[in-house]
């Protein structure tokens, strides 16, 4: 880990010091362009969007820029450690927004706690950017915060904690019960955390047919029951029925394992009591609620997922949120919707099914995939996830009514895709 560390800190302050940069995208050989670029020649689309807004569209990078905010009060693993010292994670998800759909970033860390005052910062930039991807905000304020700034904004505003890690799990949920033929409306789900993440996941996969009051709720406290009376806020919403008291109760005949809490609350003999068939997505990071190995050497007909990239079935946000916003940008979409999240976790859940290419085993050491029980979650380095994704989203925005412009048609949308591909090596 030390070695890890040292490297990771001179990857980081390697001159020019941290992971991005402004480039600019038109010409500035001579005294000509800047012309066009700045004075006098930028007076022009200035009027024209004053007098149509919508042509900021076309005049600016608005449509292809994206916000990510935090003002670091839940930093990765590592908690509150304020808005500087989340810079170095929102630099890091502007690369990959762009490495992965060509979608640009301002990274912005607001130093406040307070969480009105951080919406009213976040509103005042909405002429700014095409979307915003809220980050790193601790529960039960990034709940408050999300729903204020989708109500006050006409534009995407998506809290990835939330919902990029829910549409990942809910997907893999999927592809369990088409693997073990289990029925989802009789499955019983045990969750372990009950912040932003573990709500958003136990929310989203009533909408693949597994009942709420299958779903068991557990924080550190233990099993969020009718016996309790400390349960407040967003948790009410998980309060069931139960004699059970422990996460290690609440896991017997469970189907479904969901953890987004802390590493070891697992314990084998906890493994041993669950269903037939069953599945633990252990997502704590970076090290999950059980190690991987010592789940597998308890039960043979497990199926597992975690959060880290060393073991099969990595539950990883990136499968997400870039090809997300690909879609709704495209579609200049007023929000991420209900209709979009689902789309994007069908669509996820088809791509593992399908043949897995030999781009992908290049970019793992030529290893083999195929859909099972050891994949069942596609690899970020599946180049389909940023057509199949990013379609399946920007043709939901179109349906649902919140696209500023029409949905081309898939073959259309393809080519536009690969457009931005090749302009994005060059």
């Amino acid at each position: 880990m030390e070695h890890l560390r040292e490297k990771a800190l001179e990857y980081h302050r390697k001159f020019p010091h941290g992971k991005t940069e402004v480039i600019s995208t038109k010409e500035t050989r001579d005294a000509d362009d800047l012309s066009l670029a700045y004075s006098p020649g930028v007076a022009f689309p200035c009027l024209e969007i004053e007098k149509d807004i919508n042509t900021i569209y076309d005049y600016t990078n608005k449509g292809n820029l994206v916000g990510v905010i935090s003002n670091g009060t839940a930093i990765l693993g590592l908690g509150d450690l304020g808005a500087a010292a989340s810079k170095p994670v929102m630099e890091g998800k502007g690369v990959l927004f762009k490495i992965f759909a060509g979608i640009d970033v301002f990274d912005l860390e607001l130093k406040t706690k307070d969480s009105d005052e951080f919406i009213d910062a976040v509103k005042l930039m909405e002429p700014t950017f095409g979307g915003i991807n809220l980050e790193d905000i601790k529960a039960p304020e990034c709940f408050y915060i999300e729903q204020k700034l989708n109500e006050l904004m006409d534009i995407p505003v998506f809290h990835d904690d939330q919902h990029g890690t829910a549409i990942i799990a809910t997907s893999a949920v999927l592809n369990v019960l088409h693997l073990t033929g289990k029925n989802a409306g009789s499955i019983k789900v045990s969750v372990s955390g009950a912040g932003a993440a573990a709500i958003s996941i136990a929310r989203l996969i009533q909408n693949i047919g597994i009942k709420p009051e299958n779903i068991f709720m557990s924080d550190s406290k233990g099993v969020l029951s009718h016996k309790r009376t400390d349960i407040t806020g967003m948790k009410k919403e998980f309060i069931r029925t139960t004699d059970d008291v422990t996460l290690g109760d609440s896991m017997r005949d469970a189907d479904i394992f969901i953890g987004v809490s802390v590493k070891d609350l697992v314990k084998p003999e906890y493994v041993k009591t669950m269903a037939k068939n069953p599945c633990i997505l252990a997502m704590a990071n970076p090290d999950p609620e059980i190690p991987y190995d010592v789940a597998r050497a308890v039960r043979s007909d497990l199926i597992m997922g975690t959060g880290r990239s060393d073991y099969p079935n990595q539950v990883n946000n990136v499968l997400g949120f870039p090809f997300i916003f690909r879609g709704a940008l495209d579609m200049r979409a007023r929000k991420i919707n209900h209709e979009m999240k689902m789309a994007a976790v069908y669509a996820l859940a088809e791509l593992a099914r399908k043949e897995v290419t030999e781009e992908v085993s290049h970019a793992y050491h030529e290893e083999k995939f195929k859909f099972g029980p050891d994949y069942i979650i596609p690899k970020p380095f599946d180049s389909r996830a940023y057509f199949d994704v990013s379609t399946a989203v920007a043709e939901a925005a179109a349906k649902s009514g919140v696209a500023r412009v029409p949905f081309p048609g898939r073959e259309a949308y393809h080519e536009l895709l690969k457009q931005r591909k090749a302009l994005q090596r060059r």
